[in-house]
């Protein structure tokens, strides 16, 4: 049996434009993830995401991809079905262009974010393509290939205030520490041997 694992990461949304004229909705655009930026995780191993992650759940038709407040999934900003969020790939990462709802929730967003109290954006996503590199420490994953559910307008990084991602943390590193014992131990008789 195949466990799925479901992951978050929180980034500085870039570029942030939220715009309203008269009665138009607002509208939040920017950056929910970006490319080769090497991120720790959890000081376990370090992370980047390689350009086209993404591209296969933004152009899947049949996907439904949502717009979250803090990864409430009461609070639904928007989400590509309804044509309210809308998804790309640049050479800097994922972008996203939101059109906000006329709810409390919305429109109290917004003015966070014009006071500049809120300007970091998380993802969730299930992992379908990595590499690994344990050559070096910490190790490094590369994302190659995620099944993106959701991107989120944040508060706080979703990964440090739920526990199911603690919990992922700690099952995924113990794997990791554990191949890096392994090879540190190869490493170690490859050097004898050659001496």
């Amino acid at each position: 049996m195949m466990i799925v694992i479901r992951e978050t990461r929180t980034v500085e949304i870039t570029n942030i434009i939220t715009r309203s004229e008269d009665d138009e909705p607002i509208r939040i655009s920017g950056y929910a993830a970006v490319f080769n930026s090497r991120t720790s995780i959890g000081n376990f191993f370090d992370e980047v995401i390689k350009p086209g992650a993404f591209k296969n759940s933004i152009n899947d038709d049949e996907a439904d991809i949502r717009a979250l407040f803090n990864h409430d999934w009461d609070k639904v900003l928007g989400r590509t079905k309804a044509d309210t969020l809308s998804l790309s790939e640049d050479d800097k990462g994922l972008k996203f262009d939101l059109e906000l709802p006329n709810t409390t929730y919305a429109r109290d967003l917004a003015e966070s974010m014009e006071r500049g109290d809120i300007d970091q954006c998380s993802f969730g996503f299930v992992v379908t393509g990595e590499e690994w590199d344990y050559n070096q420490e910490p190790a490094l994953r590369t994302i190659t290939d995620v099944e993106l559910y959701e991107i989120s307008v944040v508060s706080i990084p979703a990964y440090e205030d739920t526990e199911a991602s603690l919990v992922r943390s700690k099952d995924l590193d113990a794997k990791v520490e554990k191949r890096m014992k392994l090879l540190n131990k190869l490493n170690e008789v490859l050097k004898c041997s050659n001496i």
